[in-house]
């Protein structure tokens, strides 16, 4: 018994040290209400190393909670998703304060809680939106649930998908509709490395699902015996970001590599990924390559902490379009991969160190690009303004 429990505080204190724990220390919590500001945080004009564009930070939304995912309605306003299970609403410049949705099931662990969010296709037309979230029945799972938003409110929720193994760590999950229409769901390990290899389970893998959570009938593992059919690629550890990219509608993603107590530290991956393949986790992992197993396109030893992923497409930073760009939590920073295709032309760190732990990435409407910081998540030190929502702005 006393073995047991031993190896089990190891196991506890090894994943408060693991790849999403930051470095830095960026001062003490401050609690005060949610607020609103637009300011200007960088006095100076902040250039890519190639010269590309040009660009000042202003900060849009102050005193948030370890704001998770942030999506832009087709009328221009922002939703963005807390950890601990509400729906913020950012229109006209203002937080509104009242939430637009209170998940109260939501089972908030270390890495757990609220996480992915986006919109129908449709969304226009329809007023959908999806959910992932951790919730507990008998331990910890994650369950992805569609709402229609009323513009005050959600109703018709319904469950898409449930009982997706998680954990308090390696809970995913990142949620997208790719270019054909079909709903992606990234999700993690729930700490048990072996998982990733099976095909009976949901834990480390990628998920393809119609809109209202049916199977669509060429995943490539419908009609394999002992496979679940909602599969589209497996061999994953813990992939946080998703995007696709224009042009080639390649998914790729970003992921966590081991952190320690499963395997040696770093190794977070980007990926290109592609139906029915094998990513490799835990057979291979950082530089490894076997026959049959993918290989990352990136990967960053020591580790960044890869949290999620956008490609850029509009008009603001011209220069950038067709980059792809995520956010890091331990690693603080952004980092811009310039792309040919499938081919690495360069890549660099934005924001090195400034803004602490970031979260997610995202392309707003007027084409700045926003983030989110996560440094109220227990692994930061936030300053008295944390989270934020902020945004890349071009330098006139």
């Amino acid at each position: 018994m006393w073995t047991h429990s031993f190896r089990a505080l190891a196991c506890v204190l090894l994943f408060m040290i693991s790849c999403e724990q930051s470095p830095s220390n960026r001062g003490a919590v401050e609690t005060t209400n949610s607020s609103t500001t637009t300011t200007n945080d960088a006095a100076q004009t902040l250039r890519t190393s190639d010269g590309a564009a040009t660009f000042r930070v202003e900060t849009v939304v102050t005193n948030l909670e370890v704001p998770w995912s942030i999506v832009f309605t087709p009328d221009g306003r922002m939703l963005i998703a807390e950890r601990p299970g509400r729906v913020r609403v950012f229109q006209n410049n203002q937080l509104r304060p009242e939430p637009l949705a209170v998940i109260t099931d939501v089972e908030r662990g270390s890495e757990s809680g609220l996480m992915g969010l986006t919109l129908h296709p449709r969304f226009a037309e329809n007023h959908l939106l999806y959910l992932a979230y951790a919730y507990n029945d008998g331990g910890v799972k994650v369950r992805v649930v569609r709402f229609r938003e009323t513009g005050a409110s959600v109703t018709d929720r319904k469950v898409i998908i449930e009982g997706i193994p998680a954990a308090r760590f390696h809970a995913g999950t990142r949620l997208r509709f790719g270019p054909d229409g079909k709903l992606y769901v990234t999700t993690g390990d729930a700490a048990e490395k072996e998982l990733g290899q099976r095909l009976d389970t949901l834990a480390g893998k990628t998920l393809r699902l119609n809109d209202d959570g049916t199977v669509p009938s060429d995943n490539p593992f419908v009609n394999q015996p002992n496979a679940r059919p909602e599969i589209w690629t497996y061999g994953h550890r813990n992939s946080q970001g998703l995007d696709f990219q224009p042009g080639t509608n390649l998914m790729f993603q970003t992921e966590h590599g081991p952190s320690g107590f499963d395997g040696p530290g770093g190794g977070d991956e980007v990926n290109i990924v592609e139906r029915g393949k094998n990513y490799g986790w835990p057979t291979i992992h950082h530089r490894d390559s076997r026959a049959g197993l993918e290989s990352p396109l990136l990967e960053y030893t020591p580790a960044c902490a890869p949290a999620s992923a956008t490609f850029y497409r509009g008009a603001a930073f011209p220069a950038l379009r067709g980059n792809f760009l995520f956010g890091c939590l331990r690693g603080e920073r952004i980092i811009r991969v310039v792309l040919d295709g499938r081919r690495v032309v360069s890549q660099e760190n934005l924001l090195e160190h400034q803004y602490g732990r970031i979260r997610d990435i995202a392309e707003g409407p007027d084409g700045a690009i926003y983030f989110s910081t996560s440094n109220r998540d227990g692994r930061g030190s936030p300053t008295n303004t944390d989270d934020r929502i902020m945004r890349l702005v071009p330098q006139r």
